[in-house]
């Protein structure tokens, strides 16, 4: 069974995820990435999704144009895990590559 941070482990592990916050009214955290157009948007997306299918731990998402919403929690666990943590820091690092300027 996949083990669901406590209070502690997830303050610790949220300060080197720069731009994640908690989500209101539920045990996951999100964050919005914008890019240059829908190309750069969609192209960032297949990384992650790619990256998402080897680990077997999909991502809530949206997007409209330029703007990627994330919400990152492991069902199956009831809130974030280190999969979560460990996903974000994947997420973060392709975003980092994609967005212009």
């Amino acid at each position: 069974m996949i083990h669901k941070l406590t209070s502690e482990e997830r303050s610790t592990q949220l300060a080197g995820l720069a731009g994640w916050q908690a989500v209101t009214g539920r045990d996951a955290i999100h964050r919005q990435f914008r890019f240059a157009d829908f190309n750069e948007a969609f192209g960032f997306m297949t990384r992650v999704a790619i990256k998402a299918q080897e680990m077997n731990h999909h991502p809530e998402w949206f997007n409209v144009y330029q703007t990627v919403d994330i919400t990152l929690t492991t069902h199956e666990a009831h809130g974030v895990t280190e999969r979560d943590v460990a996903l974000a820091h994947f997420i973060d690092a392709a975003a980092k590559t994609m967005q212009s300027g």
